[in-house]
Order: structure tokens, then C-alpha cells, then sequence
């Protein structure tokens, strides 16, 4: 893989035509790698594509629960464009999911997780950011297992909501599933990280551990 910066799309060259889950290789429209800034200090993760980001092919684009997130990146200025953009114009930002086809009548199974995770691994590893953001109970239920010390299960994405969780090399800083975000969660989310992450030095956490 490769880190030079060609494109926000796939930067990372990531196999369009993996055959590891063969139930989502039958049903999915295309594979959904990451999207972004491979410089970039923060990492949003969801669980999987929504039948938009499957669509359009970028995580977090393509309906009204995508451009709730990209009003909330403008906000925090990693997005130029307009929310509704398939392909945001970014800065400083990467988003991805913990799994990367989507099946139509089901969310991911424990075992399609794991078998991507090498993907999500591969880009945590490239990019190396400060922040990373847990988008949904799925994905910081994942994230919490690899870099806190906490149980996974003790978390509630409900309760941490814009909140910061120091972990072990990272920061997680959670927000709720987009299509459950009212404006007072994105509001709170863009406060918090405008006040308690911009206002200080988050960089001093930045680890290069591997998982």
C-alpha cells in the first residue's frame, strides 16, 4: 500500500475485489474502503456502508445521515464542500468503517468484522491519527476492545456522546449513529471538540502502536 496522496478515494489502493465473505460478495453493489486525508489527526469509523456510502462509494455521503456528518466536519473545518457532496472535498480528516460491504437485509456478522479488520488495521497503522471517532455502539464497542482498558461492553454511545475516552496511544472521542443525531447531539459534538480537543494539546496522546 501506499501513502502518497493521489487521491481521497481508496487512497491506500485496497482490494476493490476482496472475496473474503463470499454472503456479501454475492449481495454488495461494491466495496467501500476509506476515505480522506491520509495525513490526517482524525479518524471517524462506522460499522458499515449505509445503501448510500454503498452507492456512492465514500463512507458517510449520499443521504441525509451522511450529510448530517459532513455538516458537522464543515463545522469543525475538515470539509469544504457542500454536505451533500458524494465526493467532500476534505482536510485533516479520514473516514472508513469497520467493515466494508453491505448487505442488504442485515448488519455485519462478528466473523465479517474480524475478516476486515486487517483493512481498518492497515489504515489506523498509515495514517497514525491523534483522534479517533467511534460513529455508533458497534464501532466503539470495537475500537474500545483494541485501545482501552476498559470492557467493551461497559461502554454506551448514548452516555459517552461527545465526550473523550483516553486510551492507550489514542484518543476516542464517540458520536452517535448518524441517522439518530438530532441538531442538540451535533451541536454538543462540535462543542466539545471545538473546546476540549482543540483547546489543547490532544497530540501528546498520539501512539504508533500497532494492535
Amino acid at each position: 500500500m501506499d501513502a502518497h496522496q493521489r487521491q481521497f478515494r481508496n487512497p491506500f489502493s485496497m482490494d476493490t475485489d476482496c472475496t473474503n465473505c463470499s454472503a456479501l460478495c454475492e449481495t454488495r453493489e461494491q466495496v467501500v474502503h476509506g476515505y480522506g486525508d491520509v495525513g490526517a489527526e482524525f479518524l471517524f469509523v462506522g460499522e458499515a456502508p449505509t445503501a448510500a456510502a454503498e452507492r456512492t462509494g465514500v463512507p458517510f455521503t449520499g443521504d441525509e445521515a451522511g450529510a448530517r456528518v459532513q455538516r458537522i466536519l464543515g463545522d469543525l473545518g475538515f470539509v469544504r464542500s457542500e454536505p451533500d457532496a458524494d465526493e467532500p472535498d476534505v482536510q485533516n480528516v479520514f473516514f472508513t468503517y469497520l467493515t466494508r460491504c453491505r448487505h442488504p437485509e442485515r448488519g455485519p456478522t462478528d466473523d465479517e468484522v474480524a475478516t476486515c479488520e486487517p483493512y481498518l488495521n492497515a489504515e489506523i497503522r498509515m495514517i497514525n491519527p491523534h483522534i479517533i471517532v467511534p460513529v455508533g455502539q458497534a464501532a466503539l464497542e470495537a475500537l474500545a476492545f483494541d485501545y482501552t482498558t476498559r470492557a467493551a461492553d461497559s461502554f454506551d454511545v448514548d452516555a459517552e456522546h461527545a465526550t473523550t475516552i483516553r486510551g492507550r496511544g489514542f484518543e476516542l472521542v464517540p458520536m452517535k449513529e448518524p441517522e439518530r443525531l438530532t441538531d442538540a447531539d451535533a451541536e454538543a459534538f462540535v462543542e466539545h471538540v471545538r473546546e476540549s480537543v482543540f483547546g489543547r494539546d490532544y497530540r501528546q496522546t498520539k501512539g504508533r502502536q500497532s494492535r
